[in-house]
C-alpha cells in the first residue's frame, strides 16, 4: 500500500473565507441580500475558536440596534461569547434552527446565519472588511 505524502502541512487549517461577504473584526459575516437586508452570522475562523456550540441566544424580531451593539450569545463548549451587529438596523428573521441545532454553526458557518438586518444606514456595510482585509486581521 502506498503512503500518502502531504507536503507543507503544518497542522493549522486556514480559515475559510468566502469573497462575497464582508467582515466584522470582531469576526461576524455581513451579506447583502437582494431585497436590501443584511443577513449576518459568525466566521469559519470563530467557530473554530470556539470549538463546539452548545447554545445560541437569539434577539428578538424587531429589535433595533446601532452597529457594533451586542445582539445575543453564542456559547459553546470553550466559552461564551457576545455576537455583535455588522451593521445597525431592525431585526427582521432570527435562524430559529439553532436553538435546536446550534452546532450548525461549526457545520455550515456560512450558510447557518444567526439573524437579519433592515439596515438603517446601508453604507455601513462599506465600512466593514472585505475577505482581503478579513484574511488579513486574522494573520492568515
Amino acid at each position: 500500500m502506498d503512503a500518502l505524502i502531504v507536503y507543507g502541512f503544518t497542522g493549522a487549517s486556514m480559515s475559510h473565507i468566502p469573497a462575497d461577504l464582508r467582515y466584522a473584526e470582531s469576526h461576524e459575516w455581513a451579506r447583502l441580500e437582494s431585497d436590501g437586508a443584511v443577513t449576518v452570522g459568525i466566521s469559519d475562523h470563530a467557530q473554530k475558536a470556539l470549538g463546539d456550540v452548545v447554545f445560541v441566544e437569539l434577539v428578538d424580531v424587531g429589535k433595533v440596534f446601532e452597529a457594533g451593539d451586542a445582539a445575543g450569545v453564542v456559547e459553546s463548549v470553550k466559552a461564551a461569547t457576545d455576537i455583535y451587529t455588522p451593521v445597525g438596523g431592525e431585526v427582521i428573521a432570527v435562524n430559529e434552527e439553532l436553538a435546536d441545532n446550534p452546532e450548525l454553526l461549526n457545520d455550515e458557518p456560512y450558510d447557518a446565519w444567526i439573524f437579519k438586518l433592515k439596515p438603517s444606514k446601508a453604507r455601513e456595510l462599506e465600512s466593514l472588511l472585505n475577505a482581503a482585509g478579513y484574511k488579513a486581521a486574522i494573520g492568515e
